[in-house]
């Protein structure tokens, strides 16, 4: 038994603990919204979920559980608790995940491990079979910074650069919380191949090829992978830069499995095109913290911001929830973005890009809301916990 009084330690934007009541709080609003929203509660539904412990990833293994009574199996990679520190947030947001779902009654496993890896993808080919089956819909939803290839043994580690030229811009230094000038020289080719081995869709591919190999897909499957394109502001490091090459690679690759899928099983393959959300993957990236706190101040005050579990509600229950033919743009994407990417969002949005700096961005942006959701995302500052209680921190799940 741990039991301890956990205050935040963060710097920049890493946060190196987590608090565990903060974490189960988070868990119990995005169950409750869920439960408020969403209408359905097909049962019989399983759901594979790689990369389920935080983001869009556990919005969407939270979706389908209480929303449509799916049986779940998730992939994270998380730390546990030990002498020195904390777990992570994503393992406390798991384990109050399984609280709650064995206590309204729903099956759900998760699998601790490298999802990268022949070992846990076979771990979890053992756990499909002598527990659920054949599943209806795989969820993909990894954001991680290096991938050990299962193949060659070849460790590469993803990049946030530009391609081509350098870029300048502006960035919240967030341990001064100024607004600073950043300039990020441009990828080379070794970086460019090995953000794409690491955040494009060869990884998503294995496991598909893997679990058809097992019998383990369902007719009908669906598959659904998540990306990010963004406004203009940020497509030089992001859309234009190693990140985007990887994506596009993904693209590719979903595309080729739609056609697979659709011909063996009458199923389908897509990427869910997601808004800007805070999560401690994008505050590493220069500017979009910067960015965020602008357009959430933008789209809080016309009332259409939502949080990840608001995203990934309407995922399922207006695109890929039993029965639902998904609506798709012209390139087959399905586009939850549409409201960050509205025009007089996108409009007011670069004329605050343009005239912010560290005398005005408070005025000129929700940075003290960023600041809070990041916090959320370890626990800490979220209502309703009392932080002066000692709590327990070495839990399973």
């Amino acid at each position: 038994m741990a039991v301890q009084i956990v205050q935040p330690r963060i710097r920049g934007f890493i946060c190196t603990n987590a608090h565990p009541a903060g974490c189960q709080a988070n868990i119990q609003h995005q169950i409750a919204y869920i439960k408020e929203n969403t209408s359905h509660n097909a049962s019989g539904i399983n759901a594979l979920v790689v990369g389920a412990s935080t983001g869009y990833g556990l919005a969407s293994r939270i979706a389908l559980t209480w929303g449509y009574g799916a049986n779940t199996l998730g992939l994270l990679y998380e730390r546990p608790a030990d002498d020195r520190r904390t777990a992570s947030a994503g393992y406390y947001n798991t384990v109050a995940f399984h609280q709650q779902a064995q206590q309204d009654g729903f099956f759900a496993e998760s699998i601790n491990g490298d999802a990268f890896s022949d070992e846990v993808k076979q771990e979890a080919i053992t756990q499909l079979k002598e527990n659920f089956g054949k599943i209806d819909i795989l969820v993909y939803s990894i954001a991680a910074p290096r991938r050990t290839h299962p193949r060659s043994g070849d460790i590469h580690n993803s990049v946030l650069k530009p391609i081509g030229d350098s870029y300048t811009g502006k960035t919240i230094d967030l341990s001064s919380e100024t607004v600073v000038p950043v300039t990020i020289e441009p990828a080379n080719d070794k970086e460019i191949a090995d953000t794409i081995a690491v955040m494009g869709g060869e990884d998503l591919e294995m496991w598909v090829d893997a679990l058809g190999e097992a019998e383990l897909l369902a007719p009908k499957v669906t598959v659904v992978a998540y990306t990010y394109i963004g406004s203009a502001l940020t497509w030089a490091i992001y859309r234009d830069g190693t990140i985007g090459k990887a994506k596009d690679d993904l693209k590719q690759r979903v595309d080729v499995l739609d056609e697979k899928l659709a011909s063996q099983y009458g199923g389908n393959a897509y990427i869910s095109v997601n808004k800007a959300v805070v999560t401690q993957a994008s505050a590493a990236i220069p500017v979009v913290p910067l960015y965020i706190s602008i357009l959430y101040d933008i789209m809080n005050a016309k009332g259409i911001n939502e949080a990840p579990i608001g995203q990934m509600q309407r995922l399922f229950s207006e695109h890929l929830g039993p029965g639902l033919q998904p609506q798709l743009d012209s390139e087959r994407y399905i586009r939850l973005d549409d409201r960050e990417l509205r025009q007089d969002v996108t409009d007011a949005v670069t004329e605050r890009w343009e005239q912010i700096d560290t005398d005005n961005f408070h005025e000129l942006s929700d940075y003290a809301g960023y600041r809070r959701r990041f916090r959320n995302l370890f626990g800490f500052e979220v209502e309703g916990v009392d932080y002066d209680e000692a709590v327990e921190t070495e839990l399973t799940f």
